[in-house]
């Protein structure tokens, strides 16, 4: 019994040593063996890691309006699961596809079996998936389209009494562009997987895109954060602000423009520049056919989204006759009095024609600018020389880019070889292709006294956060390429190209109470293949700037293929009157006066430094002004003056209006504006701190002010000044006083651009017979 009792005890205690051996050999095995590897693995548990998304830096215009933007958006998920228990299939497959259809596809059954698909579709095993995403239809939605997501699957749980939840809403960011198709092709646009895409968005991504940021840190199985847990946070650095040279008010009159070209006259494609000729930044950059950058998949032509200004080529006709212009007046060759035989020149084997055949006799080289004759260039080209005249073409900047900041430019072909190729070259056909770009920085350098400068459209980037300007891109000279006479004594023959209404062919361009100069261009283009002209088949353009003696705004306006029935003649129809709309309205914008304005401030104008009127009475002030003949108008109510507008020092004259604040507090009065110009408007509302926004054009007719979320918001009606004055004779008669003569600020979208074939690439080669250009 005795020996039994041992056994048993020896062995329960062999089998506990064993088993205690077993378990200090496992936790030797799990603790120092496999420990390190463990130890990585429960960390890897235990970790949270977080991609701290930065937001994508705003693109502004030169007045820091918003051309491009970070919004909310929305990405529509559906879970299969839910919906086919709660046979939720054809109400979600419907109301949907109600929703999200494109507005361009009226019929949603496309739509619809795209959905049911999408929610029959399953894994390998069988099995619904738990959550899919709508795509593209679902995938970063508006707001305004969330909502109604929303409140239909709202109204849908309640209908099926479902509390479950079937249909997500994530939400994301997206880039917004608020003026629509404005400056477009400019801005280029950010597709769905927000991966930028042509013009801006593309060039300046590394500026734009920002520096993510990363959260570490550790976590219990239900996600909360671990007390003492080590936490890792490198926060994101946000994108920086690209500030343009764009005047958002002027891209519109451009557009605007090109809008009433593109309806009467149907053109494949229009292009416009407008720049500040003294340091070549773009104030304004359109190209049509265009898109909506918040929409891109819309257009199916992929050349919809190539910027002509800068990516097509072309022959330019008559507007290149500049350069020849310039290089004879600099080398002392040009005399305007001299007479030449019109009509047609022989050059080797080839006859060379003035547009007009039989051409107007024995007339001058300055009628013969004028005239737009082929003849006279050709013949000024023969006096120039072969070489000097290329030596001319490569200095104004042809047959090499320009240098602009947008992706995508092109240099042009600058290849001549035999005598007829220079004396086509001297009027711009031939063996000779130019852009848009190059042939306004030509313009620039005759406008601002001589000098080719690099275009510019970018002219700041700027840290969000700090506002400390990152990089700036101030006017850069290339070189001189006429003396500052020379391009003086070609801006006053080129006036006279606008100016005589007799026989300028740029007459149409011509803008009452400024000097404008410019020149017409009429180029027939190469037949498919490149061998010679196509028949009827012409582009025409117009280059220009004003005032002449002290230039503020160049513009280039070049279509491609308008409708003229048959008569290439009417060309003069369709750039210069367009260039002649955005001129005026951009003048006017600038407060660029008038030779008439100009006369009546001789008169009458008495220029002087605005006094310090604070703590005066109004009665004071007024005392003090009316000396002066200056009209001060009071805001708010108090016995004396707060502030006042314009700020002391400024230089102010007799036509001017003085506003003085005598109200303490931000919610003051505020004053009638009707009959202002908006920019005089806009001043007084920035002065009194009171947001405004405006419809229509002209001056303001009508005001209205909202309030929403304690922001005082004021809504201009502008109205055409002549529109106005019918009212006022029609209606009751008013006090209301003829507004000042200054531009009104324009805000209304852009209408829809008309849909076209881009310009195709062209290049002449051995043409015989040229066509005569214009």
């Amino acid at each position: 019994m005795t020996k039994k009792v041992k056994f048993r005890s020896l062995l329960i205690g062999g089998l506990f040593t064993l088993l205690f051996v077993a378990l200090v050999g496992r936790l030797y095995w799990v603790q120092v063996v496999q420990g390190a590897g463990l130890l990585l693995e429960a960390q890897d548990k235990w970790a949270k890691e977080e991609i701290l998304r930065p937001v994508r830096g705003m693109i502004v215009d030169r007045n820091d309006k918003v051309l491009a933007e970070e919004t909310p958006a929305f990405t529509v998920a559906l879970n299969p699961v839910i919906i086919s228990d709660n046979r939720l299939e054809q109400d979600v497959v419907k109301g949907l596809a109600e929703i999200l259809n494109p507005p361009n596809e009226p019929n949603t059954a496309v739509l619809e079996e795209k959905i049911r698909t999408l929610l029959n579709k399953k894994r390998e095993n069988g099995t619904l998936f738990a959550e899919v995403e709508l795509r593209n239809e679902g995938w970063m939605i508006e707001t305004e389209v969330a909502e109604k997501v929303k409140k239909w699957v709202d109204e849908l749980k309640k209908r099926r009494n479902i509390k479950a939840n079937f249909i997500y809403l994530r939400k994301e960011q997206k880039r917004f562009y608020p003026g629509g198709k404005l400056a477009s092709h400019i801005l280029g646009y950010m597709n769905k997987e927000a991966k930028p895409l042509t013009g801006l968005e593309s060039r300046f991504d590394s500026f734009l895109k920002g520096s993510p940021g990363i959260l570490n840190y550790e976590k219990d199985p239900t996600g909360v954060e671990l007390p003492d847990a080590k936490v890792n946070y490198q926060p994101a650095v946000d994108g920086s602000t690209v500030k343009l040279t764009i005047d958002k008010n002027i891209q519109f009159y451009v557009e605007s423009a090109l809008d009433k070209v593109n309806t009467k006259y149907n053109p494949k494609s229009l292009t416009a520049i407008a720049v500040d000729p003294k340091t070549m930044e773009i104030l304004g950059m359109a190209s049509t056919p265009n898109f909506n950058p918040n929409r891109y998949w819309e257009n199916e032509n992929q050349s919809d989204f190539i910027n002509n200004t800068i990516a097509s080529q072309y022959e330019p006709g008559s507007t290149f006759k500049i350069v020849t212009l310039a290089a004879t007046v600099e080398e002392n060759l040009f005399n305007p009095n001299e007479m030449y035989q019109s009509g047609s020149i022989q050059v080797y084997d080839r006859r060379l024609h003035d547009h007009n055949i039989v051409g107007w006799g024995q007339i001058s080289y300055l009628d013969g600018l004028k005239r737009s004759s082929n003849v006279a260039f050709v013949k000024l080209g023969e006096k120039l020389g072969a070489d000097k005249l290329k030596q001319y073409i490569d200095k104004f900047g042809f047959g090499v880019k320009t240098g602009i900041d947008l992706p995508g430019e092109i240099p042009g072909i600058v290849s001549m070889k035999f005598p007829p190729d220079f004396a086509t070259a001297t009027y711009g056909q031939g063996k000779l292709t130019t852009t848009a770009i190059q042939q306004t920085s030509a313009y620039a350098a005759i406008a601002n006294g001589g000098k080719l400068m690099v275009p510019h459209i970018i002219k700041e980037i700027i840290d969000p956060k700090t506002k400390e300007v990152i990089k700036s891109y101030p006017p850069e000279v290339i070189r001189e390429v006429v003396s500052e006479r020379t391009a003086k004594q070609v801006s006053e023959y080129l006036e006279q190209v606008v100016s005589d209404q007799a026989i300028g062919t740029g007459k149409t361009a011509y803008i009452d109470g400024y000097r404008v100069a410019g020149k017409t261009g009429t180029a027939n283009k190469v037949s498919p293949g490149g061998k010679g002209y196509a028949e009827g088949k012409w582009v025409v353009s117009f280059i220009g700037y004003a005032p002449v003696e002290d230039p503020k705004i160049l513009v280039a306006i070049i279509a491609d293929e308008p409708e003229l029935g048959g008569d290439y003649h009417r060309g003069s129809e369709v750039a210069p009157p367009a260039f002649k709309e955005i001129v005026s309205q951009t003048l006017r914008y600038m407060g660029v006066p008038s030779s008439t304005q100009q006369m009546k401030a001789t008169d009458k104008e008495t220029n002087m430094s605005m006094p310090d009127l604070t703590g005066n009475t109004v009665e004071q002030a007024k005392n003090v002004m009316n000396k002066f003949g200056i009209t001060v108008e009071s805001i708010g109510k108090g016995s004396k003056i707060i502030t006042q507008f314009p700020a002391v020092g400024t230089d102010i004259s007799s036509m001017q209006r003085i506003y003085v604040v005598i109200q303490e507090g931000n919610d003051l009065p505020i004053p009638d504006f009707t009959g202002k110009s908006l920019r005089d408007a806009m001043e007084v509302c920035a002065f009194i701190k009171v947001k405004c926004q405006s419809t229509g054009e002209g001056y303001v007719a009508s005001q209205a002010l909202n309030t929403e979320a304690d922001v005082r918001q004021l809504v201009f009606e502008l109205k055409p000044y002549s529109e106005m004055m019918n009212a006022s004779t029609t209606d009751t008669p008013s006090t209301t006083a003829k507004p000042a003569d200054k531009a009104a600020d324009k805000t209304t979208k852009p209408s829809t651009t008309k849909t076209t074939e881009a310009p195709k690439t062209s290049e002449s080669s051995n043409k015989k017979n040229d066509p005569p250009a214009r």
